[in-house]
């Protein structure tokens, strides 16, 4: 019996406020809503593109998201080109997000890949990148990937 060929098939945040975070996520990723409850005691959204789920938001935590707890690191995000990761920083720039980094920048030492790093309302870690594009900044972070957010 073969291993089965995975891949992602959706991720699920835990967020403070659904409605902002709906709104944000919509905003930066162009994601539309495809299901949501917005009362009671189980509130969610799941948001997606083109009929496909991509990230589920449920409004099940208060606080801020911990970095230095076992759990999810960051949530990245591909674009086809660096001109697509251009566009994704102007609109971040314009909500006013906290960026890990000053602009475009690459994977690493060498790397052509590479992108922005930032967070969400919530101080999740996110990241918009392109595989190519990158390399005319040099890397923020000597020996390490960028994406580890030191």
């Amino acid at each position: 019996m073969s291993t089965p060929a995975f891949q992602t098939g959706h991720v699920a945040l835990n967020v403070t406020d659904l409605a902002r975070s709906t709104s944000f996520y919509g905003t930066v990723f162009g994601f539309e809503v495809m299901a949501e409850r917005t009362d009671g005691d189980r509130r969610f959204a799941l948001l997606g593109r083109d009929g496909t789920l991509v990230v589920a938001l449920w409004q099940q935590s208060g606080g801020t998201f911990v970095t230095d707890r076992p759990g999810l690191h960051h949530l990245s995000f591909q674009v086809p080109d660096i001109e697509a990761v251009r566009r994704s920083e102007a609109v971040l720039k314009d909500l006013g997000v906290e960026f890990a980094y000053d602009g475009i920048v690459p994977h690493g030492e060498g790397a052509a890949s590479g992108g922005v790093f930032f967070t969400d309302p919530d101080g999740i870690r996110l990241e918009i990148y392109a595989p190519t594009g990158a390399d005319l900044a040099p890397a923020p972070v000597q020996g390490a990937p960028t994406c580890g957010f030191f």
